[in-house]
């Protein structure tokens, strides 16, 4: 991948950015835990300083001048000490120490000796070092100290070697750089490898849009094991293009089915307009009755065709509102039962009060309509029509039942289908879009619409939700 490209994405400059203040984070804590290092060793140096001090003050007190001239050539003839002193008289004379008396103050400070005074004292007592004149930086001292009067006038002053604390900052100073530059790498390495593993998954769902767009409807994203968000986008695209699959093809045999149904009446209402042409004076009349007939089928088919395409689109939503369900269903009844007596046949209902939904009342009526309508006209006489709603835990639910012939398992989902009719139904009147209507209104609801088995006959369920 291009490297460039890489960097030009979201997902590394998050990364990138969690980076920085991660190095931030990185510096501002090693720089707290310099600041204490450095600073804990300085004070400990001073408080080494200030006890030595003490400790010499004492033995001025107790001895005088003597005493501590005494107690620091002592000192300063030690080895592996790692002090310096000054004894300074009332005259300003040196009495006692390795260090220059001149510039001493009683204030802390710090200096750097050119040598170190204690090397001398070595050489002195020929335990001096094999080294070259040219090593002479090498003897250079960093000194911290302070000095304190003596009662008697004059000044006793006494430094410690903070080499090691120099030495100290040093390494610290090193591992910080050090670890400073690691952070940074390692946060850039990760924030490429994030980049480019979410770029991954991008390029994937790139080219699967790519192939979609071409025309291959049958192309889903892959679904990791993770879960993560881009499993979660995948899987909801995914649904998404199984949806717009559904409605291609549906659209693709809507369009083939309405050729093949409107064909019929158009051929016939050519045939009665050419009769009324060529026929005698009576004719005429019959034939243009006949078309107008075919006229008004074909309107309606188109019309339940643009009513079907307006409820799938979704902009009823915006006029629902609360329907009491049991009255809109007892109303239905009342108007259905005389059609129902004429065709000899019986409509009762089962219906709860206060089955309340939230929904569009005109097209729940045409829902309702179209079921009670669709099971008379297929039922033969002496059959019973049940309508029936209640409230539940689960929802509201409602069902249109009747004992007729029913229909069989696999056909039941494709009558939901436009313009689909069964063998048995093809002599009676209709388009085949009175279960699409209905169809599509259950969705635009929200509500589970199912076609079941009601032995004998045929039971059609809807549950809206709550």
């Amino acid at each position: 991948m291009n490297p460039l490209r890489l960097i030009r994405t979201t997902g590394f400059r998050l990364a990138a950015l969690f980076a920085l203040i991660f190095t931030i984070a990185a510096a501002v804590l090693l720089g707290l835990v310099y600041w204490y290092t450095i600073g804990e060793t300085g004070r400990e140096i001073e408080r080494l300083v200030d006890s030595r001090l003490d400790t010499l003050r004492a033995t001025y007190d107790a001895g005088g001048m003597s005493a501590l001239v005494a107690a620091v050539q002592r000192e300063s003839r030690r080895p592996v000490s790692r002090y310096l002193f000054a004894v300074v008289d009332a005259d300003g004379r040196m009495r006692a120490g390795n260090l220059p008396a001149r510039g001493l103050g009683e204030d802390w400070e710090e200096f750097v000796l050119d040598r170190d005074p204690r090397d001398d004292d070595d050489r002195r007592k020929g335990k001096g070092k094999d080294k070259d004149d040219d090593d002479d930086d090498e003897d250079r001292v960093p000194v911290r100290g302070r000095g304190a009067p003596l009662p008697g006038g004059g000044l006793l002053w006494v430094g410690h070697d903070i080499g090691s604390l120099h030495e100290l900052r040093e390494q610290l100073t090193g591992a910080m750089a050090v670890g400073l530059a690691a952070t940074v790498l390692l946060s850039l390495g990760a924030g490429l490898f994030m980049g480019w593993q979410v770029n991954r998954r991008v390029e994937a769902m790139n080219r699967t849009a790519r192939s979609i767009m071409a025309g291959d409807l049958s192309r889903r994203l892959a679904v990791g094991r993770s879960g993560d968000e881009f499993d979660r986008l995948a899987e909801q695209f995914n649904a998404m293009l199984e949806r717009i699959q559904a409605l291609m093809e549906n659209v693709q045999r809507v369009s083939s089915d309405i050729a093949h149904d409107l064909r019929t009446p158009l051929t016939h209402l050519r045939q009665r307009l050419e009769t009324a042409r060529d026929a005698d004076s009576a004719a005429p009349r019959e034939a243009l009755e006949a078309a107008l007939a075919d006229t008004d089928a074909i309107l309606k088919t188109l019309d339940a065709l643009l009513r079907i395409a307006q409820i799938e689109s979704g902009k009823r939503r915006a006029a629902f509102s609360s329907v009491d369900l049991g009255a809109l269903l007892a109303d239905l009844v009342e108007t259905y039962e005389p059609v129902a007596e004429d065709m000899g046949q019986t409509l009762d209902s089962r219906l709860e009060p206060g089955a309340v939904i939230h929904g569009d009342r005109e097209l729940l009526t045409q829902l309702f309509a179209n079921l009670i309508e669709n099971a008379l006209r297929h039922c033969p006489r002496g059959s019973r029509v049940t309508v029936s709603s209640d409230a539940g835990p689960g929802g509201i639910a409602a069902s249109v039942a009747d004992n007729g012939a029913g229909i069989a398992a696999p056909e039941r989902r494709r009558v939901l289908e436009p313009f689909f009719r069964l063998d048995a139904s093809r002599s009676t009147a209709g388009s085949g879009l009175g279960l699409t209507l209905a169809r599509a209104v259950a969705e635009l609801h929200g509500a589970q619409m199912a076609l079941e088995d009601n032995q004998p006959g045929l039971r059609v369920s809807l549950r809206f939700p709550d």
